[in-house]
């Protein structure tokens, strides 16, 4: 017996649809113009332009408007077809079977087959940095004919449907890529795929042009004739560019979120927030265990009671966040738990817990000294920083800042481990035990791998049950795991998950449909168009 496709839109991804009808697209009643260029601004410049070996958010917004996925997913997670048509789980979760869409043509001519899965399957079981974890389980692909695929696992894979689009798991042209070296394949720079842009050039420091595929699998699509994807530096030369109407379409916040009102009072611009819960960021502060202030849970206490996440998503982030409490995002609708236990803001109760641990106010008011080092990634991670130093000064704990280039705080955090505590960003991915399991799981505390386990953290039972929902195939056993898992480390308390930063998209209000997958500026944009 066989889980059907319209079964696993129910059960196995993000159940519940809670807003289907509010945010319905925008342009529902108005017929699609054709024609036309989409000037779009990705910021930085992407390094390679297949998201086969790279996981940069740049190279995840350009690779799927040439190189497609098996699957999309709508707003609500829901799975769409894509080069997959149809597909079906076997009832022990250790078989995917996938009917492949008839009749696509790669760029260069060739037709697309199930061997050009196949292969893709094992390349990126191999090089991608997350495909080494998600398609670990990944026995083989079999395919017994030209249209058909089963990847058959050596365990359940519960996450794996999740993990089947464009911008995670590229189908690349098992033609193009056989026989080479895929980090170093010309195709990472000049691609060919199967989607509705084919490649015409990029320009580096300048832009990248991506033409109307004409023979594209979807007939009469895409409606745009070309997209320019622009690179501009500076924030403020991006700001005015939209405002003139120069650029079109700008996503991933491109610019400060202090500008963002001057911006929304633009007519011709809208701000739209939706199209990125499949890569959830959670800011967070992340102790180190090893540090002899932060081994103590009553300090670990303290500085979670000393945080206002309000006032973070206030003064940090100018209103665009909510708050994050629980090590699951609760973008991730279907597993995130609200009832953990709370830490909220009450400075009383942290004075108190530092009393109670041995630390009173010295002379001068100060009960310790640590340091702080923030991810150097932007200006937000600075103010928070800065936040988070006031809040303590408040409980009698001083702090210093330490500012640093990313090697540099990469090889103090992660190589090193000479960090007292630290301020960054981690996104929690499409599924908890790819984005999730990471950060707390006491088997990926690996001194020199960023983004892992940083705070050395370990308890017997989180193991137990992040390694039990890794495998799980029922939805409900699944969500369960998963909600204990977040009691406990509201518990422990090995970090402080603060606010969920919005990431934001400003568009010209002449862009239609731009934002109705869960990865929106990652999706192909056969259906975008633009209005005359």
């Amino acid at each position: 017996m066989l889980l059907t496709r319209r079964n696993l839109s129910k059960t196995l991804l993000f159940g519940t649809i809670t807003a289907a009808a509010g945010h319905a697209r925008t342009s529902q009643a108005a017929e699609p113009r054709r024609g036309g260029t989409l000037n779009l601004v990705i910021q930085p410049e992407p390094p390679i332009l297949v998201s086969l070996t790279h996981t940069a958010g740049p190279t995840t917004r350009v690779s799927p408007k040439i190189t497609e996925g098996l699957l999309t997913f709508d707003l609500d997670f829901r799975p769409r077809p894509q080069l997959a048509t149809d597909w079906q789980v076997s009832d022990d979760g250790l078989r995917y079977t996938f009917a492949l869409r008839r009749g696509v043509k790669w760029h260069d001519g060739r037709d697309f087959t199930s061997a050009d899965v196949a292969y893709s399957i094992s390349l990126l079981k191999q090089h991608h940095p997350r495909g080494r974890g998600t398609l670990s389980s990944v026995r083989e692909v079999e395919t017994p004919d030209a249209h058909t695929a089963t990847i058959a696992l050596d365990k359940p894979a519960p996450y794996l449907l999740a993990a089947l689009t464009a911008s995670e798991s590229p189908i690349v042209p098992r033609h193009v890529y056989e026989g080479s070296d895929p980090l170093n394949n010309p195709n990472g720079r000049a691609p060919i795929g199967t989607g509705p842009f084919v490649f015409k050039e990029w320009q580096q420091g300048s832009h990248i042009i991506l033409e109307r595929n004409p023979t594209y699998w979807d007939p009469g699509k895409p409606y745009l004739d070309r997209i320019v994807v622009r690179f501009i530096a500076d924030a403020n030369a991006r700001a005015v560019a939209l405002e003139t109407g120069e650029i079109h379409l700008a996503p991933d916040t491109p610019v400060p979120l202090g500008q963002i009102e001057a911006l929304k009072s633009n007519p011709a611009l809208l701000i739209e927030t939706r199209g990125y819960d499949y890569q959830p960021i959670v800011y967070r502060l992340e102790f180190n265990l090893a540090n002899p202030y932060f081994a103590k849970r009553e300090v670990r206490a303290a500085v979670a009671h000393a945080i206002d996440r309000d006032a973070i998503t206030r003064v940090v982030f100018y209103g665009w966040g909510r708050n994050a409490p629980s090590a699951i995002s609760p973008a991730l609708k279907q597993f995130h738990n609200p009832d953990i236990p709370r830490h909220d803001f009450d400075p009383k109760k942290a004075e108190a817990l530092l009393d109670a641990a041995g630390y009173p106010r010295g002379p001068d008011g100060i009960r310790f000294k640590v340091f702080h080092d923030y991810m150097p990634y932007s200006e937000a991670y600075q103010q928070l920083g800065a936040y988070t130093r006031q809040a303590l000064a408040n409980i009698g704990i001083g702090v210093t800042l330490r500012a640093q280039d990313v090697p540099t705080w990469f090889k103090r955090t992660y190589t090193n481990r000479d960090f007292d505590f630290m301020s960054n960003g981690m996104s929690h991915s499409f599924d908890p035990t790819v984005g999730v399991q990471r950060l707390y799981w006491s088997k990926n505390f690996k001194p020199g791998v960023p983004f892992s386990n940083g705070s050395g953290y370990s308890n017997p039972e989180v193991d137990r049950l992040l390694e039990a929902a890794a495998v799980e195939s029922d939805p409900a056993r699944r969500r369960e795991l998963f909600k204990a898992f977040q009691v406990i480390v509201a518990t422990d308390l090995p970090d402080v998950n603060l606010v969920t930063g919005a990431n934001l998209t400003i568009a010209n209000r002449k862009v239609r449909d731009h934002t109705t997958t869960i990865d929106g500026p990652s999706a192909n944009f056969a259906d975008v168009w633009l209005e005359a």
